[in-house]
């Protein structure tokens, strides 16, 4: 059977609620920070499920030896936050994957053709085989970006199978666009949002994450 882009909605009621706090109008630059961060938390809770390499042993505790299972160590973890905005999801994944390394990758959009350019690439020049990759980006509207992004990561070796994405708000673009050319990847997400506007802004929403959160 072909592969299939898989996307995921948890119906998790701390993503519900932070969400409806990240998408008010009247939410604070600094509790639309905190929503983020625990967006971050929970969609990499949920994305990290069977994700993670594991390996079995056999430990003593006070009274007995007993198996045990740990995340294997061996087994590379990256998180690429693109900038600006997917630093708003950085510190909430990066609280439940702390050995992980973090590629910070910066992207800019040109209002009027919406094409997206790179000013900013601090990816390795290869990854190792088996990197797990967990993408940070709150906004999947007409897919540029995104698309883009995916164009880096696999020219250096990342396996598309391995790599997930966080994204608060998503929209049928920019899925059809990754399913098109990444069939492989799971993309965990708040929500999915059916319009995106000529301004290439999803509606309903968030605005813009990347001026709520640092208040510009």
């Amino acid at each position: 059977m072909a592969a299939q882009l898989r996307v995921y909605v948890p119906p998790h009621p701390l993503i519900q609620h932070w969400l409806g706090v990240a998408r008010d109008a009247s939410t604070p630059s600094i509790l639309f920070r905190s929503a983020m961060t625990e967006l971050g938390r929970w969609l990499t809770y949920e994305a990290i499920r069977d994700w993670l390499p594991l390996q079995n042993t056999t430990i003593d505790t006070p009274l007995a030896s007993c198996p045990a299972t740990f995340i294997d160590p061996q087994v590379p973890v990256a998180i690429v936050p693109i900038l600006r905005a997917g630093l708003a999801l950085l510190e909430g994944a990066h609280a439940l994957l702390p050995l992980a390394s973090i590629y910070h990758v910066g992207f800019v959009r040109d209002e009027e053709t919406l094409t997206a350019s790179c000013y900013l690439n601090k990816l390795p020049e290869q990854f190792a085989p088996q990197t797990r990759i967990l993408i940070s980006e709150p906004m999947l509207a007409t897919g540029g970006t995104i698309v883009a992004m995916m164009e880096e990561l696999t020219q250096r070796g990342a396996d598309p199978a391995l790599i997930r994405i966080i994204s608060v708000v998503t929209s049928p673009p920019a899925l059809q666009k990754l399913s098109a050319l990444y069939p492989t990847l799971n993309i965990y997400a708040a929500a999915i949002d059916e319009v995106v506007n000529p301004q290439g802004f999803i509606v309903p929403g968030l605005g813009d994450a990347g001026d709520r959160t640092f208040g510009t």
